[in-house]
């Protein structure tokens, strides 16, 4: 993974003949797709976030970071005994569990299915997807939505046929370069705040420091048992959610390539 980088949220060309159109589209284009990777941070203010494990760091999808938590339960008096399997008790995963994770993921080099995205505001949009790595991607949102993400393995194209906009960033300065890198390692990536399991999830926890806009957390989340790609959610600098669940999901089954072509001609019209 690239060394953390200043995001650039300005749009490199646009299609369309209104500024004001075009910013409008690129905010709603761009604040649509942040889910699937972006993590778009328009608004600023830095949030100081401790590491926790994931059970408390899973909050209702819009609830800010310092909202008020339910009271804790009493603690029974004595505790069942822990399985053979069982993960450790401070929720940390085990140097096996992660790189039993990280070499699944390594060995998945295409990946296809649907998704499911809840926004912060409790929207619900789903469509399909295709990956290829290294760095390729497309999502396709159902109708109504006319947005879509498409990933070269260098841009990332956000586009809105409706409004006929194309914003164009970097594939290095999103998020998306961690889950479309070819090789990544668990135990020394330097974004890698922690990696906690319990019986379902093996999660993830990774965070970035934007300069002038605060820090943005992404949360990974791998089937305990298979160790397969499920979810994950982008927290802004804000403390809001975009949650992204993935399923019925096609491994290593090549897509088509076309599905990867950005047409930047249409950046000139």
């Amino acid at each position: 993974m690239m060394p953390s980088r200043h995001f650039d949220a300005s749009p490199r060309s646009i299609g369309g003949s209104s500024a004001r159109r075009h910013r409008g589209a690129h905010r709603r284009g761009l604040a649509l797709a942040a889910g699937l990777g972006l993590a778009v941070l328009w608004t600023g203010g830095a949030l100081a976030q401790a590491i926790q494990p994931p059970g408390d760091l899973m909050r209702p999808q819009g609830q800010a970071q310092n909202a008020p938590r339910p009271a804790a339960k009493p603690a029974p008096q004595q505790a069942p005994a822990a399985a053979p399997n069982a993960a450790p008790a401070d929720g940390k995963a085990t140097r096996a569990t992660i790189d039993r994770v990280t070499a699944y993921y390594n060995s998945v080099q295409a990946l296809s299915g649907q998704f499911t995205q809840i926004d912060p505001d409790g929207t619900k949009r789903s469509g399909d997807f295709y990956m290829q790595k290294p760095g390729r991607v497309r999502f396709e949102y159902d109708p109504p939505s006319p947005v879509e993400l498409i990933s070269n393995g260098q841009s990332v194209a956000v586009r809105d046929r409706r409004l006929n906009t194309q914003d164009v960033t970097p594939l290095s300065q999103t998020p998306l370069r961690f889950l479309l890198a070819e090789h990544i390692d668990l135990a020394t990536d330097p974004h890698v705040a922690g990696v906690f399991q319990d019986e379902r999830y093996v999660t993830v926890v990774m965070q970035e420091q934007v300069p002038m806009l605060g820090t943005y957390r992404l949360l990974i989340l791998f089937d305990a048992k298979t160790s397969a790609l499920k979810q994950w959610v982008v927290t802004d600098p804000q403390g809001y959610d975009t949650q992204v669940t993935l399923s019925n999901l096609q491994i290593n089954k090549r897509p088509d390539p076309k599905l990867f072509v950005i047409n930047f001609e249409r950046m000139l019209q």
